[in-house]
């Protein structure tokens, strides 16, 4: 109970203290300071602190932190910037601990499972922890253990996160633009996954299946057999980190040539495979000793459903091409328009963009355009996918990495020279969609002769109809003659009431219990005349319910399927 307290304490303290500052201040960046950081106006100030208290919380607000530094159309650049920098580097957890979960899930003693077992980690992150050993067979391999009781933590972590979320939504004005519930659905399901090192296994073996036949490329190898949900064994990898490979040693490798490979399989997976490595960071992706690219770390793999591959196929060619009203059109399809999306002013600041970039050459990166259209959706009031969002951080980070290897790769180039394969991934038909088409067209083929002949015996016999819901003139002047009529009535009414009113002063005539008799006929007829109208406009309107309720029964059962 403590503790819990203790984490509701802490989330609040975070609340207050970035709830009011730049967080929120959209992702509208300033025109003028292109390439230039925001601390001057304080906000990288802000945005710097927001990280350092996330470290400070524990795996799962690390882990969230990273996700909302792909959210571009939400949050304004010296923040997104900011928590793309997380570090997910912490203390490591004894060795005693990590022999205990390997024990425990691989059922045997560790030196019984391998002839050597190195006890300071090789990495230390928030939910793992990566230590080197060797197989008694003597392969080199290194070994990724769960933190002990990381899921219990995430999962109350994620409990608070709920609630909090769900008040942000219901009970600020921010919420609907926010969409909190949707962000915090899509960081549980990626979250779930990174905490299950089976998918992680998976990845691995997809990806190494995928880069088979690419001579320049390496995935590690997983071992299925040293391998569980929170034990993860696979190939040692050497080398260094992309960025770390200095003027010196760019000479010892084909740069351009690992580029040009690099993009081309991270692009082709994508837009075949639907597979996203959405941490294609330089820490990932290894410079081997024999001049290759390794792909390592695979816990964040996204899956593109073929709607959004096809859409994004379209968009990546629109801004190869500089068609900025294609990719205006292209993203307002894709994404939710909130309450107050301005279409228009959309279409041209995307107009403008696309068909200024272009203009870069090799200076245009497509992960920063796909970054840039995510802002410019925020700002005008249209949420992306999140998918779009993961693809341009992922191409970003890619974009970064390629440059490195060589300053003069052109990504737009690059797509274009690869346009073949990618109108491929457009226009391919998996198996099962064609089996699917087929066992529709095969009904369609059955069903086509008898409803045929329903349709033609129907026209022959004079009982084909059609009903168009179109505007009925006939029943809206009804409607209209009916609401006057019981106005007209309803004046006549008070009229009658009022002169009945004004009769009681005259005290002359025929009396009925000690009033003048023409003014108490007066109010009985406006009495009885009043209950009457009040009764047939209940009446008439139960009636009119009644024929509604009828004509959409008649309705649903004209299109039911025919047999």
């Amino acid at each position: 109970m403590v503790d819990k307290v203790t984490r509701v304490t802490q989330l609040l303290g975070l609340l207050a203290r970035h709830g009011r500052s730049g967080l929120l201040a959209g992702a509208a960046g300033d025109d003028y300071l292109v390439g230039e950081s925001a601390e001057g106006d304080g906000s990288g100030e802000g945005a710097e602190r927001l990280a350092s208290d996330l470290e400070q919380l524990g795996p799962t607000f690390i882990k969230f932190g990273q996700l909302l530094s792909t959210r571009f159309d939400l949050l304004p650049t010296a923040y997104t910037d900011a928590l793309s920098r997380l570090q997910d580097r912490v203390e490591p957890v004894p060795v005693s601990e990590i022999r205990t979960v390997i024990e425990e899930e691989l059922g045997a003693r560790v030196r019984d499972l391998f002839a050597t077992f190195d006890d300071v980690p090789v990495a230390s992150a928030s939910l793992g922890q990566v230590h080197r050993a060797t197989t008694v067979t003597g392969r080199d391999v290194v070994v990724k253990v769960l933190r002990p009781g990381v899921r219990e933590i995430v999962r109350d972590d994620m409990d608070l996160l709920g609630q909090v979320a769900e008040l942000v939504d219901t009970r600020t004005s921010a919420g609907p633009r926010l969409g909190t519930t949707r962000l915090l659905a899509q960081f549980r399901r990626s979250l779930a996954d990174e905490l299950d090192y089976r998918k992680e296994w998976a990845n691995l073996a997809r990806f190494r299946d995928l880069a088979a036949d690419e001579e320049l490329l390496l995935v590690p190898e997983p071992l299925a057999a040293f391998s569980t949900s929170r034990v993860l064994t696979m190939d040692y990898v050497p080398g260094k980190k992309v960025t770390d490979v200095g003027p010196l040693g760019l000479l010892d490798i084909d740069g351009p040539a690992l580029s040009e490979s690099l993009f081309r399989f991270m692009l082709t997976t994508l837009l075949s495979e639907g597979l996203l490595h959405a941490d294609p960071h330089p820490g990932n992706l290894l410079v081997t000793p024999d001049g290759r690219i390794a792909i390592l770390d695979l816990g964040m793999v996204a899956r593109l459903p073929r709607r959004v591959r096809s859409q994004l196929v379209k968009l990546l060619l629109g801004i190869g091409e500089g068609d900025g009203e294609q990719v205006a059109a292209i993203m307002a399809g894709m994404g939710h328009p909130l309450v107050d999306f301005d279409a228009a002013g959309f279409r041209d600041d995307v107009a403008h963009l696309v068909s200024g970039t272009v203009a870069l050459g090799a200076d245009l990166q497509a992960g920063t355009v796909l970054v840039q259209l995510a802002r410019l959706s925020g700002t005008h009031g249209l949420r992306p996918p999140a998918e779009m969002s993961l693809v341009g951080k992922a191409l970003l980070n890619l974009d970064r990495t390629v440059a490195h290897l060589d300053p003069e790769f052109e990504p737009a180039e690059a797509i274009k020279d690869n346009v073949i394969a990618i109108l491929g991934a457009g226009l391919a038909v998996s198996p099962g969609a064609v089996v699917a088409s087929a066992l529709e067209a095969k009904e369609f083929a059955e069903q086509l002769p008898r409803r045929a002949n329903r349709v033609m015996d129907s026209l022959a016999n004079g009982e084909l109809s059609l009903r168009v819901q179109a505007f009925d003139e006939d029943r809206v002047f009804t409607v209209a003659q009916r609401l006057t009529n019981r106005l007209t009535t309803g004046i006549v009414l008070a009229a009658i009431t009022v002169a009945a009113a004004l009769m009681m002063g005259n005290a002359g005539g025929p009396r009925l219990l000690g009033y003048p008799a023409l003014a108490v006929v007066f109010f009985l007829i406006a009495a009885l005349s009043g209950l009457a109208l009040v009764v047939g406009i209940v009446v008439t309107d139960r009636r009119a319910k009644s024929r509604a309720r009828a004509r959409e029964r008649h309705v649903v059962h004209d299109h039911a399927p025919l047999p």
